[in-house]
């Protein structure tokens, strides 16, 4: 192989990295639909709150979570009838699979039928989860 084909190549896979890179990161924190997924209370160990939950799914080693605990803590303190429930995932691996959880954190916008009716995946966007919120 030349040497001019192998740096066109690397240039090639390097700008379709930084492609994926940035789509990704434009992506995070937006506001998705919840599909046809219900959460069942069982699973999250947890008070529900009389208007809405926010589950969050995290693990022991995820950086970003405290961050994204703390936003919902202080969210759900200041509403009535919402409350923030923590997931761990790595005590409950087998949730990742039946929630379609690929990333940590994940927040959940559940109503209290158990309907999801926002989605989060990394750090929410504070406006997006205030309106997700008025929609329940």
């Amino acid at each position: 192989m030349s040497p001019a084909l192998a740096i066109g190549i690397a240039g090639a896979l390097i700008v379709l990295t930084v492609i994926i890179g940035v789509t990704l990161r434009l992506l995070d924190g937006r506001r998705r639909g919840g599909g046809h997924l219900r959460v069942d209370p069982a699973d999250t160990a947890g008070d529900w709150g009389s208007r809405a939950t926010l589950v969050q799914f995290s693990t022991e080693m995820c950086a970003r979570c405290p961050q994204v605990r703390r936003m919902l803590g202080g969210l759900a303190s200041s509403e009535e009838g919402l409350a923030h429930v923590e997931v761990d995932l790595t005590h409950r691996p087998d949730l990742s699979s039946r929630y379609r959880v690929l990333q940590t954190p994940t927040t959940f916008v559940v109503d209290r039928t158990g309907a999801v009716r926002a989605r989060f995946n990394g750090v929410p966007h504070p406006h997006a989860l205030v309106e997700a919120l008025a929609a329940v």
